[in-house]
């Protein structure tokens, strides 16, 4: 598989999973009931340094320059910006298939 495909995909479950663990953090302290953190904690770790080593290991196929990565990284810790970073950023790259 294509690294920047590869990007493309953690990228979008990265973020999926911070969604969800933000989601698990509030149900944790508002119902007590930390097993969702328990879950979405670690996976979503293993996700967040996936991302952040493909988005250096993509750095040329992408074409990226330093500011642009270290945008990309940056974005691995706010909440809906991998989503951008998959959709602005990566999609471009993929080439046509047909």
């Amino acid at each position: 598989m294509d690294i920047v495909r590869t990007l493309r995909l953690v990228s979008l479950a990265e973020a999926t999973s911070f969604l969800l663990l933000l989601i698990a953090t509030a149900v944790k302290y508002g119902a007590e009931s930390p097993q969702g953190v328990q879950i979405l904690g670690p996976v979503h770790g293993t996700l967040f340094i996936a991302y952040c080593a493909l988005v250096i290991l993509a750095r040329g196929r992408t074409g990226w320059d330093g500011r642009r990565t270290l945008l990309a990284l940056v974005a691995g810790v706010l909440p809906f910006a991998p989503f951008y970073v998959e959709r602005a950023w990566l999609r471009p790259v993929v080439p046509e298939q047909g």
